[in-house]
Parts: C-alpha cells; sequence; structure tokens
C-alpha cells in the first residue's frame, strides 16, 4: 500500500443563495482550509444539493479547483440529519434538508469512500455561502 491510500477522503459541501460569486466560494473555501491547516491538494471533490446543479458560482469554482462536483437529492441529504452541527429551519423550508453543506459533505465522503463520514470542518457561514468539510479515514480492513 502506498501513502497516498492511506490518506483519509475529504469532501467539501457547499450551500449558497442564487447567484453567489465564486469569488465568495473561493475566499469561505480557502479561510476554512486555511484554518484548519488543510491543502487544496488534499480536497477530493466537492457537492451539493441538486436544485444549485446550474448555480453558476459552484460550476466555475469545481472548473478553477479542477475537482468534480457531485449533487445530491435533499432525500438523499435528509438521513445526514442525525449528524449535522446546525439545523437550518430555513434550510428546511427551501430544500427539504436542514443543512446543504454539511449533509453534501458526508454524503459525498461517504459515497467516495464507501466509509461513514464525520465532519472534520463543522458549518462555516461567509456572505451568501456555506461550507463544511466531511472526511473518512482510512481503514485498511
Amino acid at each position: 500500500m502506498t501513502d497516498a491510500s492511506a490518506a483519509p477522503t475529504l469532501a467539501v459541501g457547499l450551500g449558497c443563495q442564487r447567484g453567489c460569486p465564486v469569488s465568495t466560494l473561493r475566499a469561505l473555501l480557502d479561510q476554512a482550509l486555511q484554518a484548519h491547516q488543510i491543502g487544496l491538494h488534499q480536497i477530493r471533490a466537492l457537492a451539493s444539493i441538486d436544485m444549485k446543479r446550474d448555480e453558476p458560482g459552484l460550476i466555475e469554482l469545481a472548473e478553477q479547483l479542477a475537482l468534480p462536483l457531485m449533487y445530491f437529492s435533499s432525500e438523499q441529504l435528509a438521513g445526514y440529519q442525525p449528524q449535522l452541527s446546525h439545523h437550518s429551519d430555513i434550510a428546511f423550508e427551501r430544500t427539504g434538508c436542514y443543512g446543504v453543506a454539511e449533509s453534501a459533505a458526508l454524503a459525498l465522503a461517504e459515497q467516495l469512500s464507501q466509509a461513514p463520514a464525520k465532519l472534520l470542518i463543522s458549518r462555516q457561514k461567509y456572505a451568501q455561502a456555506t461550507l463544511a468539510l466531511a472526511c473518512t479515514a482510512y481503514n485498511p480492513r
């Protein structure tokens, strides 16, 4: 086994208001990674809710970072409610889940690694966007 396979799977979940500029999303990502001393190269992919599939800022951020951007339905995200650090009634009214960023990060990390995920960075809010980072630890079994 190489050292790379032992690295945890890191996935970023993003939520944003319509029309949120890519600069806001990038600033939030950079700020969160810097605060937790995580390198951008360690991020495997980005995720959000499927109703943001046509959100230009999210698409542009994924292109800038050359990372895949995955989307999950509100039904898929709702299952992560017990793991969320923050429950937003406004998010639930608008999307059907209590936290897009955290739920999307957890869903993506689990999908990428086929292992349970936990929040490494809980919901961070900045201007019109939210971000969370989930990880799964490498399990050699």
